[in-house]
């Protein structure tokens, strides 16, 4: 299953949600700015841990077929049934 970059930012904000209530609910105090930017740091994707994306992908596939020969290089097709919010 391919994540999509929404998807994760949603997964990361539930997380989120979720460590600050337990952190609110152990300290019974609001959320400080230093407890928010520590757990942000955390959760944030961090540059190069996002590798994939930095491939130039396309979606049409004669494209990739005119751009694979000319460079020499084989083509990855990534295939999908269902629903493109995950296969199903």
């Amino acid at each position: 299953m391919m994540f999509t970059k929404s998807m994760i930012l949603f997964s990361f904000s539930a997380l989120f949600g979720l460590v600050s209530s337990l952190v609110l609910a152990d300290s019974k105090s609001a959320l400080t700015a230093e407890q928010f930017e520590k757990l942000r740091g955390l959760i944030k994707p961090h540059p190069g841990e996002d590798k994939w994306a930095e491939i130039p992908w396309t979606s049409q596939l004669w494209d990739a077929r005119r751009q694979a020969a000319a460079q020499g290089k084989p083509i990855l097709l990534w295939e999908m049934d269902g629903n493109p919010l995950g296969c199903g």
